[in-house]
């Protein structure tokens, strides 16, 4: 046969690869590796038995040439196949020996010497490399050698910065704080046409900086890369207004981002997220049985059945589907949260910290389980050991508001009200937004504290600060009340007590106040009198 016929054939495979008619694609494709037994031939006609999901096939057609173990392409695409087939260990053994140290760069290079043969390379590729090391990652995942996996994703991503899936298996599989995740990024070698990517991989990465960095990322992706339509970009912006707090904010971007593409699973993670703060129990009954309808076998579809059924209360079955979401993804990180948080919504301590533990095992990079383990102490009064968690929690993402007011719940509730009022202020500095309703808990604490420490004028402030945030707090008006009530304000004292049973009459602290109040005001009264009479 011609070398021209050779060549219209080859052109046929491509085409028939395009067209997804992949038993055409075998045929042809042992028609010209029969004829020229040239490796690119025999390279090009396992690519099309591994896209016709003949595994077994293909790696035996690629393992009986002579030239695996010298051409990186072969090596990878045979390892590829072992991929489909779980059989991680020989996967593994056919990628070859190599070390990688903390920092995710390749110690031990003496094996990947071999040859790159490309006869249909485009300009601009990633790197072979770069897919090995990604490959190598995501068997130690699946053998559980998450610290390994983590090493090897680390060194693909360096590797090449083209390989998202490296940085994506890092970041949803919290592998990195935030520390982490910052240091990577900065060794990360971007060449000049890739400054958009860069900007990209930094909004990915944990959003817990302030808020004027944040939205500057967002605005310079979306006017200077012309990239403000980007389902992605939408959805790491909701998901940066769900870290905020902003739930209702991020609600609205989510579903108008679900109306454009309604199976955005990343956004649709977000999506549930928001609706289980605010309550929209419709909504996420209509989205899980989508999600079980059109994603059966994807743990984000039974976490979405647990998200409902917590969200009325029903925390028996929620746990169940949540368990299911974990059996399905054993590395579904928010999963392992709900099941927790089911446990701990009736009290059941033991099982709770039982998933948080699992949870913080799994996910190094999250510090929400350790954030719920010392929920737990403390609600058990452990104050010593849930300080030790919280500052753990601290450890990991240094940012997190959240972290910094349960450590000054818990100095509080030791009785360091110096602490407590530190850690209070922390938060309410460390907030990405303008405080709203959702910190107003926050803003009592620091009101407490410092009536504690006799700080009376600074604490009136932040009481007044958290009524102009709710009005609804009955807490908040007794503690105004208190306060006005030991500088001898009684009147004002006798006016927030009202105020306060107003919204809860059988408060007993607030009714026996108020009646100590209007005595102190009476005797107050008639001492002045007094004193009038006797000038």
């Amino acid at each position: 046969m011609k070398e021209e016929q050779i060549e219209k054939l080859r052109g046929v495979v491509r085409d028939c690869v395009g067209k997804h008619l992949y038993s055409s694609a075998i045929f042809f494709a042992d028609k010209v590796a029969a004829i020229t037994s040239d490796p690119a031939d025999i390279y090009m006609q396992a690519q099309a038995l591994y896209l016709g999901r003949h595994y077994r096939r293909a790696f035996h057609l690629l393992n009986a040439s002579q030239i695996v173990l010298r051409d990186l392409r072969f090596r990878y695409l045979a390892a590829k196949c072992l991929e489909e087939l779980k059989e991680w260990d020989q996967c593994l053994s056919m990628l070859g020996p190599a070390k990688v140290d903390e920092q995710g760069n390749i110690t031990d290079t003496k094996d990947y010497g071999s040859m790159y043969l490309d006869k249909d390379g485009e300009d601009r590729e990633i790197n072979i490399l770069s897919a090995i090391y990604f490959l190598r990652g995501k068997a130690y995942e699946a053998l559980e050698n998450r610290v390994q996996a983590r090493l090897w994703y680390k060194a693909a991503i360096k590797a090449d910065p083209l390989c998202y899936e490296a940085l994506e298996c890092l970041i949803e599989g919290h592998m990195l704080t935030c520390e982490e995740e910052t240091s990577l990024l900065s060794t990360l070698q971007f060449s000049p046409e890739d400054g958009w990517l860069s900007s990209f991989y930094s909004c990915l990465v944990k959003k817990y900086d302030k808020e004027y960095v944040v939205e500057a990322k967002f605005r310079e992706l979306e006017q200077e890369h012309t990239l403000k339509n980007n389902t992605d970009l939408l959805a790491c912006k909701a998901e940066y207004y769900h870290q905020c707090g902003e739930y209702q904010k991020c609600f609205e971007l989510t579903s108008i981002l679900l109306e454009k593409d309604p199976f955005h699973l990343k956004c649709t993670l977000v999506h549930l997220a928001a609706a289980m703060e605010l309550g929209h129990s419709n909504e996420l009954y209509l989205m899980a049985c989508n999600l079980v309808k059109d994603y059966p076998q994807k743990a984000l579809s039974w976490f979405a059945v647990g998200c409902y059924y917590y969200c009325i209360k029903k925390y028996d079955q929620s746990r169940r589907y949540f368990s299911k979401a974990t059996s399905l993804d054993g590395t579904f990180a928010p999963a392992w949260i709900g099941y927790g948080n089911a446990y701990a919504a009736q009290e059941e301590g033991d099982q709770a910290m039982s998933a948080y533990r699992t949870a913080s095992r799994l996910f190094p990079g999250c510090h929400l389980p350790t954030l719920y383990i010392g929920m737990e102490y403390m609600r058990t009064h452990s104050f010593k050991l849930a300080e030790q968690f919280f500052l753990q929690a601290k450890t990991i993402c240094p940012s997190d508001p959240l972290v910094y007011n349960e450590l000054g719940t818990v100095a509080y509730h030791m009785e360091e009200y110096k602490e407590a009022v530190l850690w209070f202020e922390k938060t309410l500095a460390r907030i990405p937004s303008s405080v709203s309703e959702m910190w107003e808990p926050t803003v009592v604490n620091l009101a407490h504290a410092l009536r504690k420490l006799k700080r009376y004028n600074e604490a009136i402030v932040y009481y007044e600060k958290a009524l102009a945030l709710s009005t609804r707090s009955s807490s908040t008006y007794a503690g105004l009340a208190y306060t006005y009530h030991l500088q001898d304000d009684f009147t004002s004292a006798i006016t927030y007590y009202h105020k306060a049973l107003w919204l809860k009459p059988d408060e007993q602290f607030c009714t026996e106040m108020l009646n100590l109040a209007l005595e102190d005001e009476c005797r107050h009264g008639a001492d002045i009198e007094f004193e009038s009479h006797q000038r």
